[in-house]
């Protein structure tokens, strides 16, 4: 009989694209995604968490012209129908507002937070699943709407420990597309141009006026040589363009002045400037400044999707980049008003605008800015010294549970009881409770301060540790007022 091939064993990696996410990581997204939850439920927003597959046609962006509808998503075909993860939270959100808008109020406001998935090549920090936290508000066409998005946005940051390091910045898709219509490129032959001008927007602050202005004009060469094709505008056409980049001044009733002056001879130009104007006001009503809160001419982001509103929020403390080189932390938050999304259910048109929050980027700053604790305290380990005194020893755990303590007992072999405190120190454990015959005979317990004891190693000599132990004894009873004094 032939002997059978033995099965290799399977490789103990993620896949790429992926990771795992681990104590600490999980326990301080989960505290930050609370807070903004406390904010956006203050604002009268509710929770909704919809189911992480879609069918593709709800989807819809991501349909590519092929027979496998899986570019951008991870999709599959079941019963004739084709399936995908999801890949955001407001295609999901327009699916949801078209089924059930008869039992919806409207406006609807709702936040979502959770995993989304995109099908895409994966590089340094580009990961394929992430986190999205998302506040929209869909059937409200007021730029109230839009103002309540950007005021609770800044909440949001208050709320994190960021004032002060941020900035949201807001502009108008109406407003350039006047621009675009002042410059001669407004119409629908001119898409392709519109393209190349927006991405040239977009590259001001990395290329500078000079570079910008050549890409709006026949192109421009960069210094290995190669060439980028402009946009073909001629002189006049670029001065517009400059001046709406240049837009941007001293206070947001000059940046709208200079707005307005631009887009006099467009009327949705105009209509734009008078949506930033009513935005302005209403945030100022209620108390945010240009500290906070900025009118910019600059927000380019998303226009594409976008038809009125737009804002992004940018985190201004500097860090170091993977050169050495210093810059602001950048963008973690963006959004905007879109009033042709649900319309693909309905025929309707349905207004909304809302904003996503870039989860992990803004865990990383507060991380990077301190507003956690550099490592996050183990549970108190009761440690085992007598296998049949186990029922003692779990009375101990429940006792410090009660009081919100956060414990556990050691379930490893108890024979080393160094072994048992190596247990501790890879768990982070600020207390090791120690009970032998001895001890439970007089009714006390022994209490090893682990955080104290390896500081005392490092910082005095042996003659003065020993005279600071950081071990000591006190009554059973007292165990637990001991340990909660001690943990502050």
């Amino acid at each position: 009989m032939a002997k059978q091939k033995k099965q290799p064993r399977p490789k103990a990696v993620t896949p790429k694209g992926f990771r795992d996410y681990f104590g600490a990581e999980v326990t301080r997204r989960a505290d930050m995604l609370a807070r903004i939850a406390r904010i956006y439920h203050r604002y009268g927003f509710d929770a909704l968490e919809t189911s992480g597959v879609e069918t593709v046609e709800a989807l819809g962006k991501f349909l590519p012209d092929v027979d496998r509808p899986n570019e951008g998503v991870f999709a599959w075909e079941e019963d004739g129908d084709w399936l995908a993860l999801r890949y955001d939270m407001t295609a999901p959100l327009a699916r949801v507002a078209a089924q059930y808008r008869n039992d919806l109020p409207s406006p609807y406001r709702r936040y979502a937070m959770g995993p989304v998935w995109r099908n895409e090549k994966p590089g340094p920090g580009r990961f394929r699943q992430f986190y999205q936290c998302d506040a929209d508000t869909v059937g409200s066409a007021s730029m109230a709407a839009d103002a309540e998005i950007c005021a609770m946005l800044s909440d949001v940051f208050e709320e994190l420990g960021l004032g002060g390091d941020y900035i949201i910045r807001v502009n108008n898709r109406k407003v350039l597309n006047g621009v675009m219509e002042v410059a001669g490129i407004g119409g629908p032959e001119h898409e392709a141009e519109r393209g190349i001008v927006l991405r040239a927007i977009d590259k001001l602050d990395r290329l500078g006026e000079d570079g910008v202005r050549a890409l709006l004009g026949e192109g421009r060469k960069d210094d290995s040589g190669d060439f980028t094709k402009g946009a073909g505008l001629g002189d006049e056409q670029v001065d517009v363009v400059m001046g709406f980049m240049g837009a941007l001044g001293a206070d947001g009733t000059e940046t709208l002045s200079n707005l307005d002056g631009l887009v006099t001879d467009s009327e949705v130009g105009r209509e734009g400037v008078d949506e930033l104007r009513q935005i302005a006001d209403l945030l100022a009503a209620q108390g945010y400044g240009p500290d906070r809160i900025v009118i910019d001419p600059s927000v380019v982001r998303g226009l594409g999707y976008y038809t009125g509103p737009v804002y992004e929020a940018e985190l201004t403390f500097e860090v170091t980049d993977e050169k050495g080189r210093p810059r602001q932390f950048g963008s973690v938050a963006g959004g905007g008003r879109y009033d042709d999304l649900v319309k693909r259910f309905t025929g309707q048109e349905v207004p909304a605008t809302g904003v996503s929050i870039g989860v992990d980027r803004l865990l990383a700053a507060l991380t990077m800015k301190g507003r956690f604790d550099d490592a996050e305290d183990g549970p108190v380990v009761v440690t085992v010294m007598d296998k049949s005194r186990l029922a003692a020893y779990q009375a101990m755990v429940s006792d410090l549970r009660k009081a919100d303590i956060r414990a556990e007992l050691y379930l490893g072999n108890p024979k080393n009881f160094g072994n048992q405190l190596k247990y501790c120190d890879k768990r982070g454990a600020p207390f090791a409770i120690i009970q032998g015959e001895d001890e439970a005979a007089r009714g006390v317990v022994q209490i090893k301060d682990l955080k104290l004891g390896a500081r005392l190693a490092s910082e005095l000599s042996h003659e003065e540790w020993r005279d600071q132990p950081a071990q000591f004894e006190c009554r059973l009873e007292d165990m637990v007022s001991e340990i909660k004094a001690r943990l502050g």
